[in-house]
């Protein structure tokens, strides 16, 4: 018994190490990429905002002691801290869409859309932690936080996800009133489901900024004659022997989807954006920068 656990343990190990083998390029290209940047990372303090107390949260490795409320902590086994409406207002939780479906490029050594969209988001982390912003990822119960350590623990997170299904939509988590939120994704899976998620988020007084990432390929559909269609995890597979006849329908419920996220995103507040793989990063980036500005300051 004592061979097998040691074993497994190993294998334990081994697995964790290979998963982590992406964390140090993923860091190392998303901070490349927010030096790039010539935008002066700032912070988004709103005047008026800083006394008005809001909400009591569990407390989190990295509170400082003088922040923790220790009559409310008094009632219950836990230590919680009393947070106050610009700690929200300066927070940022960002959904990467950890799908199978975005695992796709469509040349030999591009980019993923996963790939591209843990740099943009990991980037655009950067460039706000070192504004004083604090950051977060969805998926992760933890509250935002700010500080090279932090981004470190978002690159890792984002390094070892694994086991996703060919489309995912963002889980169901509480955020801070007057917080924002980024999401980056395809966009491409069941819609009703991402609907409600995606409504679940807006209907927290969250302001925040929709990217639909996409490959070049699925813009512009260049099918012909035989054509075997798979999904990522094999769960959809499709073989037709006149792709080209598919073209127009493809094309047209592409457009309706995104017009679709557009509409979303004016009747919540929030923000679209289309990107696409084979453009330059940096433009994304810079877009998401001043789209989250102009949200924290409406």
């Amino acid at each position: 018994m004592i061979e097998i656990a040691a074993k497994n343990a190993s294998d334990l190990r081994s697995q964790s190490e290979g998963l982590a083998a992406g964390f140090p390029a993923l860091l190392a290209r998303a901070q490349q990429m927010a030096a790039t940047m010539s935008i002066g990372a700032h912070g988004r303090r709103r005047a008026g905002q800083g006394e008005e107390f809001w909400q009591y949260r569990p407390a989190a490795d990295g509170d400082p002691a003088h922040t923790i409320d220790w009559r409310r902590s008094a009632q219950s086994d836990q230590q919680f801290v009393r947070q106050m409406e610009w700690q929200s207002a300066q927070s940022v939780n960002f959904w990467i869409d950890p799908g199978a479906a975005m695992d796709f490029a469509s040349v030999d050594g591009a980019d993923t859309k996963a790939e591209r969209a843990q740099t943009l988001g990991l980037a655009l982390a950067i460039l706000l932690s070192k504004g004083g912003e604090r950051v977060g990822l969805m998926q992760n119960p933890e509250p935002p936080k700010q500080g090279e350590v932090q981004i470190g623990r978002l690159a890792l997170s984002l390094a070892m996800a694994t086991n996703a299904p060919d489309y995912a939509v963002p889980p169901n988590k509480l955020l801070p009133t007057g917080s924002q939120a980024v999401f980056l994704s395809d966009f491409l899976g069941d819609w009703d489901a991402m609907l409600v998620a995606l409504s679940k988020a807006a209907d927290q007084n969250v302001r925040g900024c929709l990217v639909q990432i996409l490959d070049p390929q699925e813009l512009s559909f260049p099918f012909k004659g035989r054509t075997i269609f798979q999904s990522m995890q094999g769960s959809v597979k499709f073989e037709t022997l006149r792709a080209n006849a598919l073209r127009d329908e493809y094309l047209d419920k592409l457009a309706r989807r995104s017009d679709s996220l557009r509409a979303l995103a004016r009747e919540t507040g929030w923000q679209y954006h289309r990107h696409v793989t084979d453009t330059p990063a940096q433009s994304a980036l810079l877009w998401l920068y001043g789209a989250l500005d102009a949200g924290a300051r409406a």
